[in-house]
C-alpha cells in the first residue's frame, strides 16, 4: 500500500460514528502522508477517545536519524514484537480513500479508492508512544484485491462497524486472522482516477472535505 489516506467527512460524523465519549475538537487532515498528522480512535478506561498524532513508528537506520514506517506489513518483524500482542495498543483509524501511484515516473497521478455503501469506516491500527517521536500510529496491510493489485500488491485492513470491538480487544489469534483473511472483493471497492498528480494534496475528486464545527471547543 501506498503511504497516503484521507478522511472526507466531518469531526462531527466521525464522532458520531465511532461513538466518541470524549469531545474532541481536532482538525480533519485534508489528507495523512507518514510524518503528518491523522485522526485515531482508542479506548481507556472503557472509553473511547479521539487523538491527532502523527503517522509512522520510528524505524532505525544504520546511519542518521530514524525514519518513519508507518504500515504493519510482516508481524514477525521484531520492531512488532510487543505492539501487536498487546490489546491496549490498538486503534481504529478513521479513513474513507487510500490511494496508490499510477502512471510513468515522474508523472505519476493520484487514484483514489474507498469502499462503496460505507463512506466512512476504520483502518486497524496500532498506536503508543515511542521515545524517538512520542505518540505514533501505524496500519495493517494485507494481501491486495484484483482492483487494487495492478497498484499495489497490499492494501489497508479495512474494518467494518461490527468488527471493531474484536480489533479493539482481541487476542494475537485475532490479529493475525485479520491480517491474513481474503482480501475485500473487488466489487466492493470504486475507484476514483484522477489527473492530479501525485504530490498535488489534491483531495479525492468530487469529494468535499468539510471544515470542523467550533462549536465543541
Amino acid at each position: 500500500m501506498s503511504r497516503l489516506f484521507a478522511v472526507t467527512k466531518s469531526i462531527e460524523e466521525i464522532v458520531e460514528h465511532f461513538g466518541i465519549d470524549v469531545p474532541a475538537s481536532f482538525d480533519v487532515p485534508s489528507e495523512t502522508i507518514e510524518g503528518t498528522q491523522g485522526l485515531i480512535v482508542f479506548e481507556k478506561n472503557g472509553l473511547r477517545n479521539l487523538k491527532s498524532i502523527p503517522w509512522g513508528f520510528p524505524r532505525k537506520t544504520r546511519d542518521g536519524p530514524p525514519t518513519r514506517l508507518g504500515l504493519v506489513a510482516d508481524l514477525t518483524n521484531p520492531m512488532w514484537e510487543r505492539t501487536v500482542v498487546d490489546p491496549r495498543y490498538r486503534c481504529l483509524i478513521p479513513i474513507t480513500h487510500f490511494a496508490n501511484p499510477d502512471g510513468r515516473k515522474g508523472e505519476k497521478t493520484r487514484t483514489w479508492f474507498s469502499l462503496n455503501r460505507q463512506p466512512l469506516l476504520a483502518w486497524a491500527g496500532f498506536c503508543r508512544n515511542t521515545p524517538e517521536f512520542g505518540a505514533a500510529f501505524a496500519g495493517m496491510t494485507g494481501e491486495a484485491n484484483e482492483r487494487v493489485r495492478p497498484l499495489n500488491d497490499r492494501m489497508p485492513i479495512l474494518l467494518k462497524p461490527e468488527e471493531y470491538e474484536r480489533w479493539l480487544h482481541g487476542n494475537i489469534q485475532e490479529v493475525i486472522r485479520f491480517q491474513f483473511r481474503d482480501p475485500m472483493r473487488s466489487e466492493d471497492l470504486d475507484v476514483l482516477e484522477t489527473r492530479d498528480r501525485w504530490q498535488s494534496g489534491s483531495p479525492p475528486r468530487g469529494a468535499i472535505l468539510r471544515p470542523s464545527s467550533r462549536s465543541m471547543l
